[in-house]
């Protein structure tokens, strides 16, 4: 059981269905909050739905319909948690425009929609965490055939410095988190798209500086302080758990 640190707040979680996402979603829950995590995989969401705290909503973040009829429901919100990416493995001669534009929608259309509806309600009661999915591959560092992926991270953490800035004297905090490579179920997929799939493991791992992945529940971790009051005198930042990557 948890410490209940966030008992009495409200969280959104995108992208709640699998990965990162369904970690800090049960994170969330183990800590007291009522969360609402929402995914379009409604099937793998479903799993979730007899977690105590934890309401299911299928909902496409690149929906405005959606997003409002989310809005509707949720009343007041202490956490909005933006967790929806998209990895495209290739450099700029492999991306095309369909590439390009899945890779901004999916990694930053989708978080601008989420807080740009989100944000008021906060503004409202004067207060609020927003924690954004960016990336150690961005405007920290790049990494080989990760060219549209990396471009699209670093407008995350653009993003998340403007709305740090606009609304910290509102009473909202806004971080991001920049996590390394994770074992999460979209990345054994990345994985299985190589020739050699064990040969791709291998690289991954070899590019970690600890010799290993992260986990889902690692970063879930860090998205609760960040969400918590613990880090209450947080914001514009972002927070690298990359195993020693871009050291």
């Amino acid at each position: 059981m948890g410490s209940e640190r966030l008992k009495g707040k409200v969280a959104v979680v995108s992208a709640a269905a699998q990965g990162i996402g369904r970690a800090t979603a049960l994170r969330f829950a183990e800590e007291g909050c009522k969360v609402f995590a929402i995914d379009l995989n409604y099937e793998k969401l479903s799993e979730l739905s007899t977690v105590q705290g934890i309401t299911i909503r299928k909902v496409d973040v690149l929906n405005k319909e959606d997003i409002q009829n989310l809005l509707a429901e949720v009343d007041v919100i202490d956490i909005l948690f933006n967790c929806v990416g998209y990895v495209h493995q290739g450099t700029i001669l492999d991306c095309d425009e369909a590439v390009w534009d899945k890779s901004f929608d999916l990694n930053v259309k989708g978080a601008f929609l989420m807080n740009q509806a989100f944000l008021p309600k906060m503004i409202e009661r004067k207060r609020g965490s927003i924690v954004n999915m960016a990336s150690v591959v961005s405007s920290i560092m790049g990494a080989k055939a990760r060219f549209a992926y990396g471009a699209s991270k670093g407008a995350v953490i653009a993003m998340t410095k403007s709305l740090s800035v606009d609304y910290v004297e509102c009473g909202i905090r806004v971080n991001s988190v920049c996590p390394g490579t994770v074992e999460t179920p979209s990345w054994h997929d990345r994985v299985n798209e190589h020739q050699d799939p064990v040969q791709a493991r291998v690289d991954f791992i070899k590019r970690q500086k600890m010799g290993r992945l992260g986990t889902s529940e690692e970063i879930a971790n860090l998205v609760l302080f960040l969400a918590s009051d613990e880090s209450s005198y947080t914001t514009g930042q972002n927070f690298i758990a990359d195993g020693g990557m871009s050291m």
